[in-house]
């Protein structure tokens, strides 16, 4: 179990490559540029499409220093030879950006806000309710981002930019996974999400990443059920323990989890004198970790009563792991 020490170190991490990440992808998922222009979009550029992405930092302040170090001009105005009221439109939103380069959050969201209220049927407030999303983001506004890209894809839902606009949602959610000893629910939501971006926008940058988040909402959904397994097998409440180790088993059986699952299965039907049982877990658990301590822990346990591992097919176990490929 991670301390709450550990947690927010992770916490930290993670907030810091995500914000890399997602400052990144808003640019290069199609925001008025064409090519690998990451800073260009956002803080302008007086030359040629040349910025890298910005890097790894600790914290979302420091990424977005680093993102500006990547450019190599002042923001310039964008292109708005189309819409009606070229400076004013032009002067926000180049506002916004400035406030946001200084790291002005609450500004740059106002600023971004004027764009839309002004000129709402402009193609920059378009991208300005994406904006606000990011900046959102930025400030640890977790709910309004999400509003503010939900509402993006209500208004735009076939828009080139709406698997950002997904992904956003996912990694908002992402961030507020917390320890297996607390309630999960977000958790649950952020595997919802980074699955439907993984369904939706298959073999992009967007779905890659989003599989990648993925195994560790799992893992903890798991490390839930099997922290509720130990209490109830601790108090002796052996089949309400073996209803949580049987989820692990049958839901999440990539995950980290499964093997000491497996484990806890054998203990707990042994308590309750099911020998068929804890024999197969321990037969299934021994095919698929050999080398894993949970197996040795699980055969000394067997011997203790006279018993080896010996799997029947017929087990709910058996069927659940018969085409399991373990990590």
């Amino acid at each position: 179990m991670m301390s709450a020490r550990d947690l927010h170190r992770a916490t930290q991490l993670r907030r810091a490559a995500t914000a890399a990440a997602l400052l990144g992808a808003l640019v290069l998922s199609g925001c008025g540029v064409t090519g690998g222009a990451i800073g260009d979009y956002i803080w302008g550029s007086s030359k040629s499409t040349t910025a890298s992405p910005p890097s790894t930092t600790t914290d979302k302040t420091s990424t977005t220093a680093s993102a500006l170090s990547t450019t190599t001009g002042d923001a310039v105005s964008p292109d708005l030879s189309k819409v009606d009221d070229v400076q004013p439109i032009a002067k926000l939103y180049n506002k916004g950006l400035e406030e946001m380069k200084g790291g002005n959050y609450t500004s740059a969201k106002k600023e971004f806000a004027e764009v839309e209220r002004q000129h709402p049927y402009s193609e920059w407030a378009t991208r300005a309710i994406l904006m606000q999303a990011y900046v959102d983001y930025q400030r640890n506004k977790y709910d309004d981002s999400v509003n503010e890209s939900q509402r993006f894809l209500t208004l735009h839902p076939g828009h080139r930019d709406a698997p950002y606009a997904y992904y956003l949602i996912a990694i908002c959610y992402y961030e507020q996974i917390s320890d297996v000893t607390r309630d999960q629910s977000m958790t649950q939501k952020a595997l919802d999400a980074l699955d439907e971006v993984a369904r939706r926008f298959p073999g992009t940058k967007y779905a890659r990443d989003a599989q990648s988040k993925a195994v560790l909402a799992r893992d903890h959904l798991a490390g839930k059920q099997m922290a509720i397994g130990r209490w109830y097998e601790r108090r002796k409440d052996y089949l309400a323990a073996i209803n949580r180790y049987k989820t692990v088993v049958t839901q999440y059986q990539t995950t980290t989890h499964t093997p000491e699952a497996l484990f806890r299965l054998t203990e707990s039907y042994l308590a309750l004198g099911v020998r068929s049982e804890a024999q197969t877990a321990a037969a299934v658990l021994g095919y698929n970790f050999p080398n894993s301590q949970w197996y040795k822990d699980a055969f000394a346990l067997l011997q203790k009563q006279g018993l080896s591992p010996a799997e029947n097919k017929q087990s709910w176990i058996s069927q659940a792991l018969n085409t399991f490929k373990p990590l």
